[in-house]
């Protein structure tokens, strides 16, 4: 029993003993962590509400159609000017047709008001020559009346022979005119088919432009990627009828880069300038540490860009610290900054001896 006893005594100081080492480790270990915080806290000033960003646009629709053929698949990388889609453009090339049918019927008429032109400025000339007999035939007329005038006035004819030459001569007169007539008719209809050809103009242009709108609607149905980047997910299939404006896919532009969005807090914020230093932590790449420099500080607070601010003015009011959205440049080599993805969480410290 004695024995026992002794044992017992032994364990229960070595458990002792080696609880009391573990717990001293344990402060050691508490308080090196806690001196190296305040450490940190002193010299950085860290936060862990980040995030990698990207532009990410969205890919729409300008004409609405069916798909005839898609020409990626998600996460396919893409350059600019490739073929995404291609939407069934047979109604848009008969629209196409059609107007530059209408075109050149517009065309057409002009080359017959041109022609009418021509030819009543032909027949202007030619009653312009009938104005000159016209004139002559009257001019005889008038001294043969003058002439027969004086004639019975002399009694040497008769009233009968006097008032023939006098029809004559209204009948000359009436040739006169009508033939003056004409040519005014045919001047001013030279002047209406002129007129005619300015108001086909117009409508020549109207058509180019409708043939014009016309063609972009061809170009329309090939979509292209604008940028070279990254397609996101993707949800159309062939054949599947989409509207203008909708939106067909996501692409992530990588010709721009990529950059973090660091909110810190207010009072964290009033030593920051840019161009100042950044270390950054992605939480996807533990014990990496990625280089960047502030390009700029937000001119307001988060909440304010939020689609109901927040009115201190109406209820009660609470004190919250606001954040400021900061963003920082990556200055990292590509290859590194290319294992990034936009929406990764990040740790961002930023010295205060730089501040």
């Amino acid at each position: 029993m004695t024995a026992k006893k002794n044992n017992h005594a032994r364990t229960d100081r070595l458990i002792t003993t080696i609880t009391g080492w573990a717990a001293g480790v344990i402060l050691i270990a508490l308080a090196i962590w806690g001196i190296s915080t305040l450490f940190e806290l002193r010299k950085y000033e860290e936060t862990n509400d980040a995030q990698v960003e990207e532009y990410i646009n969205p890919v729409t629709a300008r004409v609405t159609g069916y798909i005839s053929r898609i020409n990626y698949e998600e996460n396919q990388d893409v350059k600019k000017g490739d073929t995404l889609l291609i939407i069934d453009d047979s109604e848009y090339q008969l629209q196409q047709q059609e107007a530059n049918a209408a075109l050149l019927n517009a065309q057409a008429q002009v080359q017959v008001l041109e022609s009418n032109v021509n030819t009543t400025a032909k027949n202007a000339n030619v009653t312009e020559a009938q104005i000159a007999a016209a004139k002559a035939k009257l001019w005889k007329q008038q001294q043969e009346y003058d002439r027969y005038q004086k004639l019975y006035d002399a009694e040497s004819a008769t009233k009968q022979q006097l008032e023939n030459v006098e029809t004559a001569l209204n009948v000359a007169k009436a040739d006169y005119q009508t033939v003056i007539n004409n040519y005014d008719a045919a001047v001013s209809k030279i002047n209406d088919i002129k007129s005619q050809k300015a108001v086909l103009a117009a409508e020549i242009e109207r058509r180019q432009a409708m043939l014009g709108r016309n063609k972009l609607d061809v170009s329309y149905t090939v979509i292209r990627a604008p940028y070279d980047g990254k397609m996101g997910r993707r949800t159309i299939q062939e054949g599947q009828l989409i509207q203008a404006g909708q939106t067909l896919a996501f692409i992530v532009n990588q010709a721009t880069g990529k950059w973090i969005i660091a909110n810190f807090k207010e009072t964290q914020v009033s030593h920051m300038h840019i161009g100042q230093t950044a270390d950054i932590e992605i939480d996807a790449f533990p014990g990496k540490t990625f280089n960047g420099t502030i390009e700029s500080l937000s001119p307001a607070t988060g909440s304010r860009f939020s689609l109901l601010p927040p009115d201190n003015s109406s209820g009660n009011f609470v004190k919250i610290v606001q954040r400021i959205p900061v963003r920082i440049k990556l200055t990292s080599n590509v290859t590194e900054t290319a294992l990034l993805r936009a929406g990764m969480n990040a740790t961002v410290a930023i010295s205060k001896k730089n501040g």
